[in-house]
This record gives C-alpha cells, sequence and structure tokens, in this order.
C-alpha cells in the first residue's frame, strides 16, 4: 500500500527520531540506505514512518504472533473411561486423575461404558457419575447433564476459575 501524505514523521532504523519531512525525502533516504518507509502509524498527524528492511519487519511481526499462540493453551478434553461394577479405590484413582487433568486447565469426560446385561442396570452408572460429580465438586463445574448415547453415559466437567485469595492480593 502506498503512503498517501505529502509529509511524514521520519523514524531512523535504528530508532532515533529524524522529524517531520517531506515524503519524497524520507524516500530518498530510506533508498541510499538500501531499505523500505514503512508507515508505522496511519492515522496519527502526520504518519509515523520508519525506515527499515521490509522483509525483516514481516518476519519480526510473524514471529512475535507465533510466540502468542505458543503462549496460548487450548484445553484439550481428556477422557476417562469407567465400568459399572468399577472397585470404590479404582474409582478414586481416577477420580485423581481427573483431578489432576482439571488442574491443567483441561476439561475431562467420565463416561461409564456399559456390556451385556450392565446394560439394563443404567441406574448403577447414574450413581457412579453422581459420587463423582459430588467428589469433583470443589474443582470443577458441570458442563450440561448426564447423557446416554447407546451404552455409554457420560457428564463433562470443567475446571472452575480460580478466585484469587485475600493473601494473594495483598
Amino acid at each position: 500500500m502506498q503512503i498517501r501524505a505529502s509529509s511524514v514523521r521520519l523514524i531512523d532504523n535504528d530508532g532515533t527520531m529524524v522529524g517531520v519531512k517531506p515524503l519524497q525525502d524520507a524516500l530518498a533516504l530510506a533508498r541510499t540506505r538500501g531499505m523500505d518507509l514503512v508507515e508505522i502509524a496511519p492515522q496519527a498527524n502526520p504518519p509515523v514512518c520508519k525506515v527499515l528492511d521490509f522483509s525483516k519487519y514481516l518476519y519480526e511481526l510473524d514471529k512475535k504472533q507465533r510466540e502468542a499462540r505458543k503462549k496460548q493453551k487450548a484445553g484439550s478434553l481428556k477422557e476417562i473411561r469407567l465400568k459399572p461394577r468399577i472397585s470404590p479405590h479404582d474409582l478414586e484413582t481416577k477420580i485423581k486423575h481427573a483431578e489432576e487433568f482439571l488442574s491443567n486447565k483441561d476439561k475431562v469426560r467420565l463416561t461409564v461404558v456399559f456390556r451385556g446385561r450392565e446394560n439394563q442396570h443404567k441406574d448403577l452408572g447414574q450413581t457412579l457419575l453422581d459420587s463423582a460429580k459430588a467428589k469433583l465438586e470443589p474443582v470443577a463445574a458441570v458442563e450440561g447433564v448426564i447423557q446416554l448415547l447407546g451404552n455409554r453415559m457420560s457428564i463433562t466437567f470443567a475446571p472452575k476459575q480460580q478466585q484469587p485469595s485475600k493473601a494473594q492480593v495483598n
């Protein structure tokens, strides 16, 4: 895109302010240095332009965007499968795994899988998920209700937002 202003506020490639110059003088300065004239702040009056290597500028912008994307973490969904006849200790172990996933800001889906005659005792799966919901309540919020799809009964938990305590604020 072309610079349309007649005069620009010019910044040199080392960051020093040159001052307000006519556009032709700024372009000539950039050409003598073998660089480009890039409009940094077009909304300013007069627009701010900088003498720099445009491809290097684009590379730096792209690098900053990649770094910002790296720091973002999209919470993934972890699934933990249970059977209706799970022992109490094994259930505690699975719930500890769920708490660990939730502390890492991941969502957790607990799924009870029924096989054979277990399909006639959906109430066992319901009580199992209810007890898991009660145990995970301090660290997780329930998303939706218990879903029944074929031979699977599932519920999804999302990590609760941590409220900063008064000790951390001061």
